[in-house]
């Protein structure tokens, strides 16, 4: 199986400086040109199965890139982001402020009532990867997620259930793509590459000819 795990494009959530967890937010203007660019990127790349997440920011980003490819999004509530509970539609000064242990530890594992718990995303982890692994293991598959959930399961790839336990160094920026590989024959999977962003080069580009950089 080849994996490509790819983050949505900006949201107005991700404009506003908010931490978003499972409140919606759509994509804003640059995010919908950025998803886009991704479309024209993936346009050539084998896709079988496109999987997304099913609020809209994600959603909207997977349903672009199955436009150009005429395909289908299949909608899977399992590659939510993070459930961050009363964090949420917060930024991080304000969850600093009010909850002050978010600042020693990650706010996606902050252990804060209300959020999603470490036994809880362990859990998900595994369900995601078992059920692609037992539907998809000679396919080309594409999950449009969020960055928290895509810097978890690339953590939980490597280490299992000790995740949490080490340091997560992983970037994930809006419509990058992460390819993961499962060669035929093996259970222990190839990471080809993380938070590529080749495509967006254009709008550097496109700013800098505008006079803003």
């Amino acid at each position: 199986m080849n994996l490509y795990l790819i983050r949505h494009g900006e949201s107005t959530g991700n404009l506003a400086g908010k931490i978003q967890g499972w409140e919606n937010f759509p994509l804003s203007d640059l995010g919908r040109r950025q998803a886009d660019l991704l479309a024209n990127y993936l346009k050539e790349i084998q896709l079988d199965y496109i999987y997304s997440s099913d609020l809209v920011r994600a959603s909207d980003t997977a349903k672009t890139i199955a436009k150009k490819k005429s395909q289908s999004v299949n909608e899977w509530d399992k590659v939510r982001e993070v459930h961050l509970g009363p964090l949420q539609g917060l930024s991080r000064s304000e969850i600093y402020e009010r909850f002050p242990e978010t600042i020693e530890n990650s706010i996606l594992t902050s252990g804060v009532v209300g959020t999603e718990t470490i036994e809880e995303l362990t859990a998900r982890c595994q369900y995601v990867i078992e059920q692609l692994q037992r539907a998809h293991k000679n396919d080309h598959v594409a999950i449009v997620s969020h960055g928290g959930f895509i810097s978890i399961l690339l953590m939980y790839l490597l280490t299992g259930e000790q995740w949490h336990m080490l340091h997560r160094p992983f970037q994930i920026g809006n419509t990058s793509i992460s390819h993961i590989e499962w060669p035929k024959n093996r259970t222990k999977p190839l990471i080809h590459y993380i938070n590529r962003t080749g495509h967006l080069d254009v709008l550097t580009e496109e700013s800098a000819n505008m006079g803003l950089l």
